[in-house]
């Protein structure tokens, strides 16, 4: 195992990187790459120049109409009121105030805790654990499941394959493709940008090197998206332009192409699969009519059959992995892309082969395809939620403006809580959900909002009462992950700014104040915790084989790092070298291409097999009011919206707004030129963005990235919903499907336009109007 010096500099961990830790005079000076990472991601700099800035809330603070009239609708007031600032002893008060009051009169179902989003890379401070910990300590909360990244696949995969994990964390690494594979065929892509990220903290980043290295050993990569940056330049050996939502199309396409062509590997479909004779009479067109052949593909993607059928037959000839990026789960019927490719990897009888086989989400995050060994880290643990009650993550809205009313999800029928307090802790609702506008009006609803956040974010800024939290660089902690073979100290750099406490300390307070302290802390405070997790992680380590230092040793080393495995890593090779002895988890211990369990759920969209069905909204739609088809995909210079009013997200956007990639041919239909201040609409909002013109785009598609902080107009007669570009208050807020209900932002359709209204600025980076209590 090795073992760290230590240059000078203390150690902080993020989502997207490790960092050694400059200080002068109390303050943050600079940020230098880990010395373990050779490519480290410059996310991290925008630390710097936020972590005291204008937008840093330093106090306690409540929004003035609740403080006047106290909990209730509120009627438009949250984002647009004034707050003001009160002392640390009355926020307690009145949070554990309104907690005991909802508790009371409603029941705990009627606190929603489903906070979502990724908060600190840190095991102790993760403000999602503290916040869940906490309700659960004082009689549970409506939580959430699945999440916004890939919710239909984490329903689907464990019905196909039998689990989820450890089909995403277990891909075949990187050195294996670059040795064996000979065709990777990227449905959806392999972006780059997506890999800086890893959750729990990133301590060397790899998707470059190997990407690239497989390229230069002769690798053939096609990306198949509506965008050529999905892959990088020096590995992209072929753009397939697909039309977008049309995967699972291809997918069936090239299904049939190997089957009518005697390609597809009976032995291999008879060993290791089941209900392959279900699915293919759908297939060749015996259930409908319609065979799913190249032709039929053609006029649904717009590839040529030719292509397809070369494509096909390739597939069946050389060692391919095929890569279903986890963006393919976003759109409509967001459960068949999956699907319908393992079907595919299965005829071609290569799953479990060195280099061959299936990847879910190759550099969507920087651990996909790296080979590592994890370490088995311990976390807060959250307890046992007393409240049954749950919600499909992105049906958030749904549940606020339709209590009572029931949705179907995974074979059950659930009924939506009437939620009267939301308490949020390390996320932003307003950068991850849907139809921006409708959640808005939504948001409006519960009695009281309860946040926990560093910064003015959206999300703060539509709370009604305000807990001021520090940050990575104010608090120790220990950053770990399975997916990574790095444990980092991460010691405070600063004090904590102005007068922000960590979570942990803000729910202790609360806690104390509703007689649950001693459930919540167990009598330990932030450096017996972390002993304590540190020891689990080091017995657990051990029972692994994995010897760690002793917890004063680690802290005085600054990191830990396992040593590469010597066994390559290559998914469900245990599977297929011995099925039986190395039983999926499925109900046939097979891969099943066909689900009776599925089936008997009797979902007209999902009929237990890999299946096509036309999104709400593409191109193939016709639609002539909207005749162009949104890509709102990950941002590159941000993770999500986190540090979006950094310096490094700041200098990509062009003229202060987010950057808008048009094809050449749509933007001459509409006099739009590069740079030109442009209007993205449709029915449900529209927002403003500065127009790149570009042919790395498929022409009918607009890309533009996610992550701008949403920024409404304050008159409320301007017809634009966002000045600042996020393409969420576009995108459609409804489920995948009843399998998984998971979100279809990427099923979109918008039209584009030279904006020729008034000069608006933008005032997502000014804090909101706060007065001193007396000023009120």
């Amino acid at each position: 195992m090795k073992r760290a010096e230590s240059p000078k500099g203390t150690l902080t961990s993020t989502h997207w990187g490790t960092y050694r830790v400059q200080t002068e005079n109390g303050r943050v000076a600079a940020l230098t790459g880990f010395e373990e990472d050779t490519d480290p991601s410059p996310i991290g700099q925008g630390l710097v120049d936020t972590v005291d800035d204008a937008l840093r809330i330093r106090r306690p603070m409540v929004r003035r109409g609740w403080l006047e009239r106290g909990p209730g609708s509120a009627d438009g007031g949250r984002g647009r009121d004034a707050f003001v600032e009160v002392s640390w002893p009355k926020a307690i008060e009145l949070v554990a105030g309104e907690l005991d009051r909802v508790r009371s009169r409603y029941g705990n179902e009627a606190i929603y805790g489903g906070s979502y989003g990724w908060s600190s890379a840190g095991r102790f401070h993760h403000a999602q654990s503290q916040l869940k910990r906490f309700l659960t300590t004082i009689g549970g909360y409506t939580a959430s499941v699945n999440t916004y990244s890939y919710a239909a696949a984490e329903v689907t995969l464990p019905h196909v394959l039998g689990d989820f994990m450890p089909f995403i964390n277990g891909a075949t690494s990187w050195d294996v493709i670059r040795d064996h594979t000979e065709l990777f065929v990227a449905f959806g892509g392999v972006p780059i940008k997506n890999g800086q990220i890893t959750n729990g903290g990133v301590g060397r980043h790899v998707q470059r090197q190997g990407i690239l290295a497989a390229a230069e050993n002769g690798v053939r990569f096609i990306n198949v998206s509506p965008v050529r940056s999905d892959l990088p330049d020096g590995a992209s050996n072929e753009w397939l332009a697909i039309r977008p939502g049309a995967d699972v199309a291809l997918l069936l396409a090239i299904a049939h192409t190997l089957d009518v062509n005697g390609l597809a590997d009976r032995e291999f479909l008879e060993r290791y699969t089941v209900g392959f004779e279900r699915f293919l009479p759908y297939l060749r067109g015996e259930v409908d009519g319609v065979p799913k052949n190249a032709a039929w593909a053609e006029a649904r993607t717009g590839i040529p059959a030719s292509r397809i059928r070369a494509l096909a037959s390739a597939m069946a000839h050389h060692r391919t992995m095929i890569s279903v990026s986890w963006s393919l789960t976003r759109q409509d019927n967001g459960e068949q892309p999956y699907w319908a490719a393992i079907a595919v990897a299965a005829m071609l009888g290569q799953i479990g082969t060195p280099g061959g086989g299936i990847g879910f989400g190759y550099s969507a995050m920087n651990a996909i395809g790296d080979h590592y060994r994890g370490i088995p880290c311990a976390a807060l643990p959250q307890g046992q939620n007393p409240v049954r009650r749950f919600i499909p993550v992105a049906r958030i809205t749904d549940m606020l403006l339709h209590p009572g009313a029931e949705f179907e999800y995974n074979g059950m029928t659930g009924t939506y809580p009437d939620i009267r307090l939301i308490y949020w802790a390390g996320g932003n609702p307003f950068h991850h959900h849907q139809d921006l506008v409708r959640m808005r009006r939504a948001w409006q609803k519960p009695d009281t909002i309860i946040v926990n956040e560093w910064c003015w974010n959206p999300q703060a800024r539509h709370a009604d009462i305000v807990l001021p939290a520090n940050t990575t660089l104010e608090r120790n902690d220990i950053a770990a992950s399975t997916r990574e073979p790095y444990l980092i100290y991460m010691q405070q750099a600063i004090e904590s700014v102005g007068e922000s406490r960590s979570d942990y300390d803000i729910f202790t307070d609360l806690a104390e104040a509703l007689g649950a302290r001693e459930a919540f802390t167990e009598g330990r405070d932030e450096s017996a915790w972390l002993a304590h997790l540190y020891a689990e992680t080091r017995r657990r380590s051990a029972m692994n084989g994995i010897e760690l230092p002793d917890f004063e040793r680690f802290k005085e080393q600054g990191w830990f790092r396992t040593e590469t495995p010597d066994q390559p890593k290559i998914m469900m090779r245990a599977f297929r070298e011995d099925p039986a002895r190395n039983p999926l988890k499925t109900p046939s211990g097979r891969i099943e291409i066909f689900s009776e369990t599925v089936a008997g759920y009797g979902y007209e969209e999902c009929p237990g097999y890999p299946f096509w069905k036309e999104p709400q909204e593409w191109l193939g739609a016709d639609d002539a009011r909207h005749p162009l088809h949104l890509i709102s995909n990950q941002p590159a210079t941000k993770l999500h919206s986190q540090l979006d009013h950094g310096s490094h997200s700041r200098s990509a956007k062009i003229n202060g707004r987010e950057p808008v990639m048009i094809h050449p041919y749509d933007a001459a239909l509409r006099d739009i030129s590069e740079g030109s201040l442009v209007r993205l609409f449709n029915d449900r909002g529209s927002c403003l963005g500065s127009a790149v013109i570009s042919d790395a785009v498929r022409p009918g598609v607009l890309q533009i990235s996610t992550g701008a902080w949403y920024d409404p107009p304050e008159d409320e007669g301007l017809d634009i919903s966002c000045l600042h570009g996020n393409p969420n208050v576009l995108t459609p807020d409804h489920g995948t499907s009843r399998l998984a209900q998971g979100p279809s932002a990427l099923s979109c359709l918008v039209d584009v336009e030279l904006y020729s209204g008034p000069a608006v600025s933008v005032k997502a980076f000014s804090p909101p109007e706060i007065r001193s209590q007396g000023e009120q």
